[in-house]
This record gives structure tokens, sequence and C-alpha cells, in this order.
């Protein structure tokens, strides 16, 4: 089997890199429910102010979210999610439902998201081309980057 020293290419790292820290979720969680001002976004989340702003800067850097002023004195700006940003928010619900179910257990729903056919949201992964929920065992991965197998790198 061939040493590789670098990690599997993989999109899932290269999104967590992004969004994969608690308060950059977060801030999407706030946009995403139309809380983009800074002093909202720190109650609400509870970020350290130096810590937030440093994921905003992160966030409007990635073109996930935008940035524009509402008061020009003192300048202020709020946040708002860009395209990018809108289609992180299935994972946001699907993350929520997770953790509704398996954090929480019973504990309580700190909030419920309401489709606009006015039924409780529970996110459903499904295939584009067939319509079937995706199951772990319909799945196969077939890697595309040379030289990695799913078992990992292959041999040389």
């Amino acid at each position: 089997m061939a040493v590789t020293k670098d990690p599997r290419p993989c999109s899932i790292a290269d999104a967590l890199a992004l969004v994969g820290e608690k308060y950059s979720l977060l801030v999407l969680r706030e946009v995403c429910l139309g809380n983009g001002r800074f002093d909202q976004l720190v109650r609400n989340i509870g970020a350290p102010r130096d810590v937030l702003a440093a994921r905003l800067r992160r966030l409007v850097d990635a073109g996930i979210l935008t940035r524009r002023a509402y008061n020009e004195r003192p300048q202020r700006f709020e946040y708002r999610p860009t395209q990018a940003g809108l289609e992180l928010e299935p994972v946001l619900m699907t993350l929520k439902e997770w953790g509704d179910r398996h954090v929480r257990k019973g504990a309580g729903l700190p909030m419920v998201v309401e489709h606009v056919c006015g039924s409780e949201l529970v996110p459903v992964l499904t295939c584009r081309a067939c319509g079937e929920p995706v199951r772990h065992e319909d799945l196969t991965a077939h890697p595309q980057a040379p030289g990695w197998t799913v078992a990992g790198p292959s041999a040389a």
C-alpha cells in the first residue's frame, strides 16, 4: 500500500474548513432566521465579540454571507446569506433534526420549523434521480481522486 502524507481529498473536509466551527454554523442559523445585525448575533449566539467578528469576516470572504450597511453614523452592518449560504440551510435543518432526536432526547424542542404546507419540517434526504429516501445500505462510494480507493491510498 502506498504511503501518503496527505489526507484523503474530500469535499466534506473542504466545507468543514469554512463552516465546521460551532460559531460559524450558529451565525448561519441566525442569518437564516433573519437576525443579521451584529448585536443580535452576539446576543443569540453567545460568542465573544472578537471571535464573532472573525467568523463573520471569514464567511463574507468565502461568499457565504454578504454584508450591507444599515446605518452610516455610527457605521453598522447587517449580514445576509448569499445563495451559497442559503444552500447550507438544509444542512442546518438536518443537523437540527438529528440533535432533536439524538442529543436532546425528549428534553423538549427549543424550536420547531414549519414548512409552507403548515406541517412541522422533518427533513428527509432523497435521491434527485428517483425520488427515493437515501439509506446507508443503498449507497456506493466511487473515489475520483487519483491514487485513492474507498479503503484509502491505492498501491503504487
